[in-house]
Parts: C-alpha cells; structure tokens; sequence
C-alpha cells in the first residue's frame, strides 16, 4: 500500500470499487428543542439498521478534480492501482482544510488505508500551517462517525436542513491541529 498525492482522474475508479455507501446497525439520533431563543441537541446512540448508497457521476467526476488540481489530495495505491482517496481543499479565508470526499475499495476497507490518507491529509494541512480540518458526514454513517473519532475528531457542529432526507442530519467534525 503506497499513498501518493493524486493527480487529474481520467476515469472512475469507484466503479470497479464495489458498495459505494455504507450499512450499519446503529446510528447517532439527534434531537433538538428550541427555547428562548437557544437550541439544545441531545446526541444518543440508537440501534436501527441503515443503508445508503449512492453513485459518483461524471459531474462528481469533475467537481472532484477541480479540487484534486490544487494539489492537496491524495490517492492509496496497491500494485500502481488507485484504490481510495481523500479528496482535500485548504480554504484560506479561514485557514482550516476541508476534507470533501473519502473513498476506499470495499476490499481495502478496515486495513488501515483511510486512517493513512487521513494521516498524510494531517500533514499537508500542518505544512500548510493549518488551524483545524474539517469534515461533514451523516448522522446515519455511524461507522464513519466512529472512525473519524478514533483519529481525534470531534463533532463540532450539526445541520438538520441539509438533506432531503428528513431522517439525516449533517454532522461536522473538526479536528484541531
């Protein structure tokens, strides 16, 4: 297993990387109530049974190498063939480092290639000198949150409007560098 920054894509790998989504058991509930003009959010591990999948299009495609093309992602090969990546931007304006789109082969999931392309990202963004790096996931990708807190993130921010999907909610996390 070998990372390397990625350069321009000329075709879709996550095409021959199988489930392109996740399933899990369990899933973060989030509950919310407003009073007196604050909020107050109650996170609870809730045991339900979720899947998603979804597909990265040619329109995916090239949103995702306009972002490659500034140099901060980066790509885990085996053998010379690409089979995951972590899509990175570092947003100036407020010094942090956005991490857009992990992606890893079903058959290299659990092997300790997503917490390497996070670790190399943890790099550029130091070398970059960096504040924070952020994400945002599903409050559904239960697995995702979980992985994400093992590297040190920390859940910093909830949106309940962004999907269509009334039964997800965005989760952002940060971690401090």
């Amino acid at each position: 297993m070998e990372i390397k920054k990625l350069e321009k894509l000329t075709e879709n790998p996550a095409l021959k990387w199988g489930l392109n989504g996740y399933t899990t058991d369990k899933i973060l509930s989030i509950s919310f109530v407003e009073y007196s003009g604050s909020f107050e959010f109650v996170l609870r591990e809730k045991s339900l049974s979720y899947s998603k999948v979804w597909e990265t299009t040619s329109d995916d495609m090239d949103d995702l190498n306009e972002r490659i093309q500034k140099g901060h992602s980066f790509g885990v090969f085996e053998d010379g063939e690409l089979m995951g990546w972590i899509i990175g931007e570092h947003r100036i304006w407020n010094n942090s480092f956005y991490i857009e789109n992990i992606l890893i082969s079903e058959k290299f999931r659990r092997n300790g290639a997503g917490a390497q392309l996070i670790k190399s990202t943890v790099r550029e963004a130091r070398n970059l000198n960096c504040r924070i790096i952020e994400l945002e996931t599903q409050n559904t990708n239960y697995p995702a949150i979980q992985f994400y807190r093992r590297l040190g993130f920390s859940i910093t921010g909830l949106n309940t409007r962004m999907y269509e999907n009334p039964e997800e909610t965005a989760v952002f996390m940060t971690l401090d560098l």
